[in-house]
């Protein structure tokens, strides 16, 4: 039965505005401006921004660059600090508005975040803290502003917004959330003043907040529609916000004139390493790989993190009369639920429209199955705090709209693409867009390559199997001729007399050649894959993985203690998997120590996982070389010449992959154009894949 959607699809308003459906996307960073040219609207940003609009969604904010006095701050984002900067605002509300979309702007100020990007003004927050007493130590030590200081903030958020409604926008949303400056104030862990913006009372506490609000309003009038976002908690942090205290603030806010409210919260990481104890607003992360201790009563962790955040902001709902809106790692089905329940009155997306800017559309139009997933896997995330160009994993096309709008081809073309991986099944829904005629061969008996097994060793928190439904969907819709459990040989496809064959083929696995390694006791990851794939051909990757688990199947395939032959992404993942089996694992490298983990995001995945692994009793052991695997273990030589017996049941390789050399060779003048792509020329990431498939679907 096809889910309805008539709570998402009901019109809201806010203030003076209406929204046409009750999803929105709020404000966020590219990096996809020139700070060094001064941070002006660009065709790229519009672009991506037209295509959301485009896709359905009611009211789209988009956010400024952080706020400062120092006009030459290589700041990232698109400034709004001098009136220079209005006509291309003014571009980008006309280019919303054109597709029957709310234009709002998203103003920060960074606070105490300051040091974590490059030249910048010095940090400051509401009090100086030294690092050993931050919430967050990386942030080193930063200085308090003063009280003119603070009361100029106040003129540089009103001027912003003034700005804004000079551009032809339709509202301000102010965000008072993560750790940034204004939610400083309102925290008494980051708050430690004694005067009159000091946690001694609520309206000390929310003075900052309320009188931007209030200046806004007076600037711009009182019927100008204002987001308040907030932390509904600051969740694992001693002296951090609580509910109790953030609906004082939110009935504050409501007050002082805000028209609706934005709950999120901030959540507090575990680790005991000062140095990389962190924030973060993604509730999914949170609970990756597993979360340790109690969770909150108001952190809804059924989904591991999915929808956490909607029992904070349905008490919120309870204290005001004005719209709620929930974000938070949302689907449209959580949000349709808690909407018609009563607990929220709007979702806010983001990660989701990144994937796809049509969802909403799409949702609206009961195609929900031709939605290109969001898969958690925080590629994007990780890009922005390494000051890059956002990415997606799944969407090669973000922030590349125009180059890469599908478009006929010049001349139609007989492709064949060997390897129903993401690459190739990325490049074959490409390709046959574009008018080529496209055949698929796969020797499994589904599409998908390795990514099925790749969701079984992940797990849930990565949503691969909608990954690998979505693009099974869009290479058949898009007419290409599948031919699955057919191995491509080279005789096959030059009897098609193709004009051009993509191998797409995935890398080689890689199998030291030492004494043992054929042994009864070693399981390679080339057999692991190969007998995950028998078994996938029947079944699914998630009940594939909750079959394993049972005793029957884990007793019987691997042995209690186990050590894994190679440190990198592979090996790392291939442990979590194991731990949960309840095994005793030993990680052995010929790499160093700081290459442990290689491949993984830096930015939360990488040293939340090795941190959860070390806990677990995860031994690693670097710097050596395999000498044999013997009826005990793996044997290795270490840096100083000694030879150690690592004692397992099981030895497996996880090494990093190969390009396959040996079809590329086997294929050679099979047709006039010959092309290699993804792992099967450079083995990398899934993201690297879709975007090899993206770019050369596009060029063939």
């Amino acid at each position: 039965m096809t889910m309805t959607y008539d709570h998402l699809a009901q019109p809201i308003s806010i203030g003076s505005v209406r929204l046409k459906n009750r999803i929105m996307k709020n404000g966020t960073g590219f990096f996809w401006d020139d700070p060094s040219t001064g941070g002006f609207m660009n065709d790229r940003y519009l672009d991506y921004f037209e295509e959301l609009a485009k896709g359905g969604a009611a009211l789209i904010s988009s956010a400024t660059g952080p706020l400062t006095r120092d006009l030459d701050a290589a700041m990232p984002g698109f400034k709004v600090l001098t009136d220079d900067y209005i006509p291309g605002w003014q571009r980008w509300a006309d280019t919303l508005h054109r597709h029957d979309c709310l234009a709002f702007h998203q103003l920060f100020h960074l606070g105490p975040m300051a040091p974590l990007l490059v030249k910048v003004p010095p940090s400051k927050s509401a009090s100086a803290l030294p690092r050993e007493k931050s919430p967050r130590p990386g942030f080193g030590d930063f200085t308090a502003f003063t009280i003119p200081e603070i009361e100029d903030m106040v003129d540089l958020f009103a001027g912003a917004a003034e700005r804004m409604k000079k551009a032809g926008l339709d509202g301000t949303e102010l965000n008072g959330a993560c750790n940034h400056l204004l939610n400083n104030f309102l925290s008494r862990a980051w708050n430690k003043r004694e005067d009159e913006y000091g946690t001694q009372t609520m309206e000390n506490r929310t003075r900052l907040f309320v009188d931007i609000i209030k200046e806004i309003k007076r600037r711009n009038g009182a019927d100008w529609p204002l987001i308040a976002m907030m932390n509904g908690e600051e969740v694992d942090l001693a002296d951090g916000i609580t509910l109790a205290e953030s609906t004082q603030f939110a009935k504050l806010f409501v007050l002082a004139g805000a028209d609706a409210l934005e709950v999120r919260a901030e959540y507090y990481t575990w680790v005991d390493d000062d140095d990389r104890r962190e924030s973060l607003h993604f509730p999914d992360v949170y609970f990756y790989p597993e979360r340790n201790g109690p969770v909150d009563g108001y952190v809804d962790g059924s989904r591991r993190g999915v929808g956490a955040n909607i029992p904070m902001a349905a008490a919120i709902k309870q204290a005001v009369t004005v719209p709620v809106i929930a974000v938070g790692r949302l689907t449209p089905e959580i949000g349709e639920k808690a909407i018609g329940k009563g607990q929220i009155d709007i979702i806010s997306m983001n990660r989701k429209l990144f994937a796809d800017p049509a969802l909403p559309r799409k949702v609206f139009a009961g195609e929900s199955a031709d939605i290109n997933p969001c898969t958690s896997c925080m590629t994007c995330f990780d890009a922005c705090e390494h000051f890059s160009e956002v990415k997606c994993r799944v969407n090669a096309s973000l922030g590349k709209e125009r180059l890469y709008a599908i478009t006929p081809a010049r001349a139609k073309k007989k492709v064949v693409v060997v390897g129903g991986g993401p690459a190739g099944m990325e490049l074959a829904r490409v390709a046959a867009l574009r008018g080529h005629e496209v055949t698929l061969f796969e020797k499994q008996h589904r599409l998908g390559g390795s990514l099925a097994v790749a969701a079984m060793i992940k797990g849930e928190r990565e949503d691969i199997p909608g990954l690998i439904a979505y693009l099974d969907r869009q290479v058949h819709k898009a007419g290409v001729e599948v031919r699955l459990g057919a191995a491509a040989s080279r005789a096959k496809v030059a009897a098609l007399h193709p004009d051009v064959v993509v191998l797409a083929t995935g890398g080689q696995h890689v199998i030291p050649q030492i004494p043992g390694i054929d042994g009864r006791n070693v399981l390679t990851a080339k057999a692991l894959h190969t007998k995950a794939k028998a078994l996938l051909r029947f079944t699914g990757p998630t009940l594939l993985r909750r079959l394993h688990a049972l005793p029957v199947a884990r007793d019987v395939m691997i042995g209690k203690r186990v050590v894994i032959m190679g440190g990198r992404l592979h090996g790392c993942q291939t442990a979590e998997y194991l731990v949960n089996l309840g095994r005793q694992v030993t990680i052995v490298d010929t790499g160093t120590q700081e290459q442990i983990g290689e491949g993984l995001l830096d930015v939360f995945m990488k040293p939340y996982l090795l941190f959860w692994l070390q806990d677990r009793g995860v031994e690693f052991v670097t710097d050596v070389e395999y000498q044999e695997v013997t009826s005990e273990g793996l044997v290795v030589r270490e840096k100083d010449g000694a030879t150690r017996l690592l004692v397992a049941d099981t030895v497996m390789t996880a090494l990093p992959l190969v390009p396959d050399r040996a079809t590329v060779a086997a294929m050679a003048g099979a047709a006039p154009q010959v092309v290699v792509i993804g792992d099967a020329a450079e083995p990398h990431l899934i993201v690297d894949a879709i975007a090899a498939g993206a770019k050369v679907g596009r060029e063939i």
